[in-house]
């Protein structure tokens, strides 16, 4: 059983920063990618932000420049530096761990941590 708890959301005003953490525990061997995703109220959700194992990461073109993500392999722990936070940026923030799986692999996801920009 695999488990992913994010913290570090909350009420921010607008260009103000956060950083939210995601930790992984269980059964991990290793993890593959990892990533957060968001989802506002009425919209889909969307990827915020991803790295592989390896440290490559890609960005949604709306939060380039503003938005770092990193992780902590000795710690299973993904981070995300937010910076420059606009009100459009409010969501529920969700992280998730790609793990093997046998022949193939899974993904997990955290139960979402709030972000609220807003004056």
């Amino acid at each position: 059983q695999v488990q992913l708890v994010e913290s570090g959301g909350g009420l921010v005003q607008p260009g103000g920063s956060l950083r939210l953490s995601c930790a992984a525990s269980g059964s991990i061997f290793s993890i593959n990618a990892m990533g957060w995703y968001r989802q506002a109220p009425g919209k889909q959700r969307e990827l915020v932000a991803a790295i592989t194992s390896g440290g490559s990461t890609n960005y949604a073109d709306s939060v380039k420049g503003r938005f770092t993500i990193s992780r902590d392999n000795a710690k299973n722990t993904v981070y995300l530096q937010m910076n420059s936070l606009k009100p459009e940026d409010t969501a529920v923030y969700y992280c998730n761990a790609d793990l093997p799986f046998g022949a193939t692999t899974l993904l997990h996801w955290g139960q979402g941590t709030q972000v609220t920009v807003s004056s």
